[in-house]
């Protein structure tokens, strides 16, 4: 682990040397087209101290936080139950998988209009458009955890006469959950890849906010300086639940490393 650290610090600053010499010491990128590392830091002391785009930058990052909190809870409440029911009874998958078939093929944006149809321009249409992005991966993802269960072992709680609320609780969600925890990881990565397109209608703070001011501003070091934030929050909540993930199937790295 500190051997990849160390590798992924180093080509990081290989990255920054690599941006400054191209942006400002040789100047092969004009600043109109790419900012520089002194305009990008510039920027960024801009939106932290006076603010920019209707808020200051922990203003925008808390609007865009609590969106894609929101939207994800909502897809793990919805979309991992729906999930484990269809993969666990065939009556449930007859119901449910065709029309499920039918909305997931639509690309998140494309339920935009109709969010702002039925909710507005407020945070609920926002939050619609970031839960249908999460909703897929998880609902996928938990389907086929309960299909990777060992079919003896279903037998077994069957043969045992487990009543319903253990066979779910000891069974199914044991069995289910590596499946479910990497449903999960794709649902973040698109609740923050929906996130800015999301804030683009109509928000008054957000990440989203600040990316599209700066656009109609043509402020490239804003742009950048939106992008990064985006990048840096998508990293951190991801290796939050990752953490989260290895404390919850602390069981499964005991039993791999048992077989092992």
């Amino acid at each position: 682990m500190r051997q990849r650290t160390l590798i992924g610090v180093v080509t990081i600053a290989a990255l920054i040397a690599l941006w400054f010499l191209a942006t400002t010491v040789l100047e092969l990128v004009s600043p109109g087209r790419f900012p520089s590392p002194p305009d990008t830091i510039a920027a960024l002391w801009h939106v932290m101290l006076g603010g920019y785009g209707g808020g200051t930058l922990i203003e925008h990052v808390y609007f865009s936080l609590r969106l894609v909190a929101l939207g994800f809870i909502v897809a793990i409440v919805t979309g991992v139950p729906l999930g484990l029911l269809m993969g666990w009874s065939r009556r449930a998958e007859a119901l449910i998988n065709p029309i499920f078939l039918i909305i997931r093929p639509i690309p998140p944006l494309a339920w935009i209009p109709l969010a702002i149809l039925w909710l507005g321009l407020g945070d609920g249409a926002k939050i619609l458009v970031i839960w249908f992005a999460a909703f897929v991966p998880s609902v996928i993802n938990s389907y086929a955890g309960v299909r990777n269960i060992d079919r003896p072992t279903l037998e077994a709680a069957a043969m045992l006469g487990m009543p319903r609320f253990r066979f779910v609780t000891e069974v199914l969600l044991p069995g289910a959950s590596p499946m479910i925890f990497t449903g999960l990881r794709l649902s973040l990565q698109a609740s923050w890849t929906t996130l800015v397109a999301a804030e683009l209608v109509g928000a008054f703070y957000g990440l989203g906010r600040v990316l599209n001011v700066a656009q109609q501003d043509l402020y490239p070091g804003m742009i950048l300086v939106g992008m990064i934030a985006v990048a840096i929050l998508g990293w951190g909540t991801t290796r939050l639940l990752g953490l989260v993930e290895t404390r919850a199937l602390a069981w499964n790295q005991a039993a791999l490393a048992a077989k092992g």
